[in-house]
Parts: C-alpha cells; sequence; structure tokens
C-alpha cells in the first residue's frame, strides 16, 4: 500500500471514529464534535498529504514542525474566535479539536515509520 493511500485510510478511519463516538455525547457536545471533526479534516487534509509527500526527503523535519504550529494556530483561533463567535460549549468543542488533531498526527507517525520501512531509512 502506498503512503498515500495509508494516510487516505488513516484519516478516514479517525473521521468515522470521531463521528460514531459523537453519537453517545449530549446533542451540544455532538454539535461542538462534528464542528471539531470538519475544522481538523480541513486543516489535517492537506498538512498531511503535504508530509506523506515529504517522506524520504530532507524537508521531512520542517514541514512537520510547519504542521505542528498550524495545528496550534487553528486552537488558538478555535479557542478565541470560533467557539465563542459560534456559540459552542467551549471545553467539548476544545477537547474533542485536540482529540481529532493528536489522532491525526497519529496518522501522521504511522504513515512516515511505515514509509521509512518501506525506504530504508529510519
Amino acid at each position: 500500500m502506498t503512503p498515500g493511500r495509508r494516510y487516505l485510510f488513516g484519516i478516514a478511519a479517525v473521521a468515522a471514529a470521531a463521528g460514531g463516538l459523537s453519537f453517545v455525547l449530549s446533542p451540544a457536545a455532538r454539535s461542538a464534535a462534528w464542528f471539531a471533526l470538519g475544522l481538523g479534516l480541513a486543516v489535517q487534509g492537506p498538512l498531511g498529504w503535504w508530509l506523506v509527500r515529504a517522506v524520504g526527503t530532507e524537508r521531512l523535519l520542517p514541514v512537520w514542525a510547519g504542521g505542528i504550529a498550524a495545528r496550534l494556530t487553528v486552537l488558538g483561533v478555535g479557542a478565541f474566535l470560533a467557539v465563542p463567535k459560534l456559540g459552542f460549549p467551549l471545553e467539548p468543542t476544545l477537547i474533542a479539536l485536540v482529540g481529532v488533531l493528536m489522532s491525526f498526527v497519529g496518522v501522521e507517525a504511522f504513515v512516515v515509520w511505515f514509509g521509512g520501512r518501506r525506504t530504508g531509512a529510519r
């Protein structure tokens, strides 16, 4: 399986799991979780794809660091601007957003680890 397909499969699995888990939450927290999932997918999709393309190159670490900085920025903008403006409860939204983003980072680590094994680098 190629790194790109592995990444897409991982992102889809995280999205499905997060969507499924949202149904055990209260209606307000469920809306917050769906918002967090949508925001996480919108941010993570391009960032993760950028990282997958950097596997095996000297750009890998700067790309990964840039992605982490972008995720922290999304958390800050979400906490101080988007969540209050949209009226979502702060705590469930940020917990869901952190969970989604960190799960996507786990998918990236999985793809990079298997990409490194495939190319012989570690």
